[in-house]
């Protein structure tokens, strides 16, 4: 049965660079899997991508030995389940804010006797080159547990929510904790208040002993996180290195159109 090497990295206490598949293509799945990224995910939350496509995204990154994450809709047993039944090598929970929340997104993931998975399925065990009696019984040591701290409210009580048995990483959504962080008027808060929530998400990570990871806009940025001690590191999405790369294209030809890809 394969291993998942992002899990051991992580407890190594090295990084690990991926990116955002937002677009919902089977093949930008397959030319990023092999474009040397230690994972993928595939967002399933803010995407049109349905359960199908996104099988068979998962597919297509594990055959080409990248590791298969997916971010479900929402922290819901039978959303967790599928896509692990699927073939993901992990899910990425979004907005969980307290200690109940974290349990029962780790118990959906998985089997008993350290959780309530139900047993079934066959793709699972194809994406891990197993057999299924092979893929049950080594399930729980593989699949990759990554919980979002993406709300003020969860920074406040990190250490009651994300100290939970079985997480293997704290992934900091920094748009909706931004959000979740404006004043009455409705502003955004303060660079330096947001950085703040930052650097305790890393401290109580470092804290509990659970990797932290983040989301990245640049190379640079990447960097530096990686340098400050984040782990599980995304740099944009399949979407942002497209637009991107046409607005290089277009402000390189004067063609005053670039802005308009800037937004995306």
């Amino acid at each position: 049965m394969r291993t998942n090497p992002v899990k051991r990295l992580l407890k190594a206490g090295k990084p690990s660079v991926g990116t955002w598949l937002s677009l919902g293509s089977i093949t930008a799945a397959r030319f990023l899997a092999r474009a040397g990224f230690d994972w993928l995910t595939v967002d399933v939350e803010h995407s049109l991508v349905n359960v199908e496509t996104t099988t068979h995204m998962i597919a297509s990154i594990a055959d080409a030995g990248c590791v298969p994450l997916v971010r479900v809709p929402s922290n819901r047993h039978d959303h967790i389940k599928r896509v692990l039944d699927n073939g993901g090598f992990g899910v990425v929970v979004p907005m969980v804010n307290t200690r109940q929340e974290a349990q029962d997104a780790v118990s959906a993931c998985l089997y008993p006797p350290h959780g309530t998975r139900s047993v079934g399925g066959g793709v699972h065990a194809l994406n891990f080159a197993a057999s299924p009696a092979d893929y049950y019984a080594r399930a729980n040591d593989e699949l990759l547990v990554v919980l979002q701290c993406e709300h003020i409210q969860a920074v406040r009580n990190f250490d009651d929510v994300f100290s939970v048995p079985g997480i293997d990483a704290v992934y900091v959504g920094p748009n909706d904790l931004a959000a979740s962080m404006r004043g009455p008027d409705g502003k955004p808060p303060h660079p330096d208040v947001f950085n703040q929530a930052l650097a305790d998400i890393l401290a109580g990570a470092k804290r509990i002993g659970v990797p932290a990871g983040i989301h990245t806009f640049s190379i640079e940025e990447a960097k530096a996180r990686i340098a400050d001690g984040w782990q599980l590191v995304a740099v944009n999405s399949e979407l942002k290195f497209m637009t991107d790369g046409a607005k290089q294209v277009i402000d390189g030809l004067g063609l005053g159109k670039g802005d308009d890809l800037a937004k995306y």
